[in-house]
């Protein structure tokens, strides 16, 4: 899977880092990081309900 995250529609608000601080990361800067694009597919189910959850749905999988 390949994580996708539309910047134009990211608030940078967390809730992804908070369900999945192995795959997403809000720095000082006040904004997202990918930190693994292609994460272990161990981490789906959270990676699934960091899309779920966004508030902006700026979040999407893609399956490669």
């Amino acid at each position: 899977m390949r994580v996708v995250v539309d910047f134009d529609l990211c608030e940078s608000n967390a809730i992804c880092m908070a369900v999945a601080p192995e795959v997403f990361e809000v720095r000082d800067d006040d904004f997202l990081y990918v930190l693994d694009d292609h994460p272990d597919e161990s981490l789906r189910d959270k990676v699934e309900e960091a899309v779920r959850r966004c508030p902006k749905q700026a979040i999407s999988i893609e399956e490669d």
